[in-house]
């Protein structure tokens, strides 16, 4: 995925300044995909230039350089070319894991503390997306085909973070047993 792409979704939602979209971007799409302001406001002026968005003066009687920009019929062409075309799968690729097969080969080499660092981090964030959900998807509210996919998004972020929260919480158990143990089943859906 382009950066491109993540923009013109987001203005597609509702036409925008870069200023503003770099703040709705790190409320939502920003979860999965990081770009900095700077990154941002490349990206809006590559895109203008290749024909996919436009951009005007904001209605501010000219006090500001501020522009509004939205998507073009070639952009919105772009984004439903890329969307359709198969999504490649993310490997995992975490230095961590590697330091953590060396402290099975060497030995203890006092890895709690990072792991807890990401217990943390995992539980913190686990938090926010639940509170998101809590806020924006309410149970008793009827929801859109469109807010039912915003939430379906969520609810990765929550599974996934659930996910790295157990997996915290079961390697500082192991790191902290010296004792060999069988190896437990993985949990099932239904635990979850």
């Amino acid at each position: 995925m382009s950066l491109s792409h993540a923009l013109m979704t987001s203005l597609l939602e509702k036409s925008s300044s870069g200023y503003d979209l770099a703040r709705r971007f790190d409320k939502s799409i920003g979860y999965f995909w990081r770009a900095t302001h700077q990154q941002i406001y490349r990206e809006l002026a590559r895109m203008e230039k290749a024909g996919w968005i436009s951009s005007e003066a904001a209605p501010d009687g000219g006090r500001t350089r501020k522009k509004i920009y939205r998507v073009l019929d070639a952009g919105r062409a772009e984004l439903e070319r890329w969307a359709r075309e198969p999504a490649p799968l993310v490997d995992m690729r975490d230095e961590f894991m590697v330091r953590l097969r060396a402290d099975a080969v060497i030995g203890p080499l006092g890895l709690h503390a990072e792991i807890e660092r990401r217990l943390a981090l995992h539980s913190t964030k686990l938090a926010a997306y639940r509170a998101i959900e809590t806020r924006d998807f309410p149970a008793e509210q009827v929801l859109t085909r469109e807010a039912r996919i915003q939430h379906l998004i969520l609810q990765t972020g929550i599974m996934y973070e659930q996910s790295w929260v157990h997996w915290c919480q079961e390697a500082l158990k192991v790191l902290q047993d010296d004792e060999p143990a069988a190896l437990a089943p993985p949990p099932t859906a239904d635990a979850q």
